[in-house]
């Protein structure tokens, strides 16, 4: 079971590394294709196909099992990977990264359903813990690694080096997961997984889950793509710079999988999930006086646990909406992420266009606030007798 773990944490592992790995190097993509800066953060949004595909990748993998849909997502990202570095204009690149964005959407939800088939509720929430720290790290590296790679080399040594981590993960994937036993096989077709979906969905606590996730995109994850722009703004331009300060938010999910037992212990799950919403308005306030990016570390490293706080207590309710079709339950539940960062960066983009960042901050952090208070509330009350 432990090599099991491993295998399925390296793979989302080498997913992870892509998402935020675009975002410290949006200025030298910016001027080598010569587009304003705001039209290359769309790269973030490109990676809207990560949610898009999940509706389908969910039931899918019910169908045809989890484990080959996971390795064909990984050779589809291993070869959008490669052919990013050689991107000749903006839009090959673009293109490209929504491949690369579908290849990564079927990897941690995926992941966190199967290792939910093989592990008892009881010690679930561990092993979900250990696959998350994997995908922390991957976001952690994916950023703060790109930026130096940047730096010293180019922003396409980037996509390089992502594609050779895929095509390891890849290939430890086809030797160490041969034989894994998988869930009973579900029906596949357009009924069936509709009247699925609709049943997912006459869940009170699913619907709660789905938008709580939604709200986290838009009012958090959207704000990435901007941090190295409004980093140059204020006179910073080292890309490594930018890497540092969105991989801080990794950091503090790290804590957060170190200290979680303690969390849970000293406040119980209704307070972690509150702070959590707290945190994160916190840290977003504090971007909006523009400090120093040693302080946009600190704030962002806060933000960061107190997403994780939040997103992983919502995670653990997911995974036992519906046990015989997990795939599609979790699959919908980080499509609803994706969405809400998708709409995020466009948000955030007009936002800061149009009423400057401090009003733009101001009002994420209001609203990340009562999200996290508002769910608290209704997943934690009290079941009626």
């Amino acid at each position: 079971m432990n090599q099991t773990l491993a295998i399925i944490t390296f793979m989302t592992f080498s997913s992870a590394l892509s998402v935020r790995a675009v975002d410290p190097v949006i200025p030298q993509i910016a001027g080598d294709f010569w587009v304003p800066p705001e039209t290359a953060a769309m790269l973030a949004a490109a990676f809207i196909s990560y949610g898009m595909v999940l509706p389908v990748l969910g039931p899918v993998a019910d169908s045809v099992g989890k484990k080959r849909v996971m390795i064909g997502c990984l050779v589809v990202l291993t070869v959008a990977s490669f052919l990013c570095a050689f991107a000749t204009t903006f839009s090959q690149l673009f293109v490209l990264r929504v491949i690369a964005g579908a290849g990564c959407g079927g990897l941690f939800p995926l992941g966190m359903a199967m290792l939910s088939d093989l592990v008892p509720l009881a010690q679930r929430q561990v092993a979900i813990g250990r696959l998350l720290a994997g995908t922390i790290t991957g976001n952690l590296m994916g950023s703060a690694a790109a930026g130096i790679v940047a730096d010293f080399i180019h922003w396409r040594g980037v996509f390089l080096v992502l594609g050779v981590i895929s095509l390891i993960a890849l290939i430890l994937a086809g030797v160490g997961l041969r034989g894994l036993p998988e869930a009973p096989r579900q029906p596949l077709n357009p009924r069936t997984v509709i009247l699925r979906y609709r049943d997912i969905f006459k869940i009170p606590t699913a619907r709660i889950c789905y938008l709580t996730v939604l709200c986290e995109g838009i009012f958090v994850m959207g704000l990435f793509a901007y941090v190295a722009v409004l980093l140059l703004q204020a006179g910073e331009p080292r890309a490594s710079i930018a890497g540092l300060v969105i991989g801080s938010f990794a950091v503090g999910g790290i804590v957060y999988s170190i200290g979680i037992g303690t969390l849970l212990r000293l406040l119980g799950q209704k307070r972690v999930m509150i702070t959590g919403g707290l945190f994160m308005s916190f840290g977003i306030a504090m971007l909006a006086f523009t400090p120093p990016w040693q302080v946009q570390c600190a704030v962002v490293g806060v933000m960061g646990l107190g997403f994780y706080m939040l997103h992983a207590s919502i995670q653990v309710f997911v995974t036992e909406l519906a046990p015989a079709t997990r795939s599609s339950a979790i699959a919908f539940h980080t499509f609803s992420i994706f969405i809400g960062q998708s709409v995020g960066t466009v948000a955030f983009g007009y936002g800061l266009t149009w009423l400057g960042s401090p009003p733009t901050l101001a009002i994420c952090a209001i609203a990340i606030a009562l999200t996290g208070i508002v769910s608290a509330q209704l997943l934690t009350r009290p079941k009626p007798a």
